[in-house]
């Protein structure tokens, strides 16, 4: 009988580590995401090649009940790194995404003091999240990106089509961190949304709803640019942006995308 136990034991245990052990399958993109994304992407480039951007605006920062007001640079090149630069009544903060031996990185900074690291967990979302044209849209040749359609919907009181975007990963957590949600004009394909979530320094378990709010598209040397952006907290408004101007393919220099 000891003997009959101790077999059935080891076979359990084969049988628990093949289950946990076994990868799972990796998903991949559906035919209607990507025929959407097709016609966004077409949409907002028409057909023109974009390595990097710079806006220039007007900003309103919003943290509870402290208005300031001042303006803005927001610059990005490719995919993988961006640039925000406000100049407020109440001081200076400037943020940097980039990569780091290979890894998404970033780090802010205000009025000119020391430089702090974002936490890794809040990476992995887009880096160019004020300008569409080189978000994650724009990787669907990348075959680290999967593209799911999830439907019609009313979004922010607009009829759209959504589309979710991610990182497939075996570890269930790092999907999540990397996925963003767009919501595109059914008849434009311009993306009026995209939404993700941060999270809190030390758990990166833990979401905060986070979206961009894209509005007033206006064509720059015949490329759609959205001179009105509002990023979100929690459902609240935290930075209100008008484009005041933009310019494209200047040949920003790596070391901007970096503090010191």
């Amino acid at each position: 009988m000891r003997r009959l136990i101790v077999v059935l034991l080891v076979c359990l245990s084969s049988f628990v580590w093949s289950q946990t052990s076994t990868p799972q399958p990796i998903p991949t993109s559906d035919p209607r995401a990507v025929s959407l994304v097709q016609q966004s992407i077409a949409a907002l480039t028409r057909g023109a090649t974009i390595s990097d951007v710079t806006l220039n605006g007007t900003v309103t920062s919003i943290l509870g009940s402290e208005n300031e007001t001042g303006t803005g640079i927001f610059q990005a090149k490719r995919t993988a790194e961006s640039r925000m630069s406000l100049h407020l009544s109440g001081g200076t903060r400037s943020e940097v995404r980039s990569l780091t031996n290979g890894s998404p990185s970033g780090a802010w900074q205000t009025n000119g003091g020391a430089v702090t690291a974002f936490a890794y967990h809040n990476c992995r979302t887009d880096t160019a999240w004020f300008f569409p044209a080189l978000s994650y849209l724009s990787q669907l040749a990348n075959p680290n990106f999967v593209f799911k359609y999830i439907g019609q919907e009313l979004h922010g009181g607009f009829n759209t089509q959504h589309v979710r975007v991610f990182q497939p990963s075996q570890a269930a957590l790092l999907q999540h961190l990397s996925t963003v949600d767009f919501y595109l004009d059914p008849v434009s394909s311009l993306p009026l949304a995209m939404a993700f979530a941060v999270h809190p320094d030390l758990d990166a378990n833990a979401d905060i709803p986070a979206e961009i709010r894209f509005a007033n598209y206006q064509s720059v040397s015949g490329i759609p640019v959205p001179f009105h952006f509002q990023k979100m907290l929690n459902g609240g408004v935290v930075l209100d942006v008008n484009v005041t101007s933009t310019s494209f393919n200047s040949g920003l220099a790596d070391s901007i995308f970096s503090l010191q």
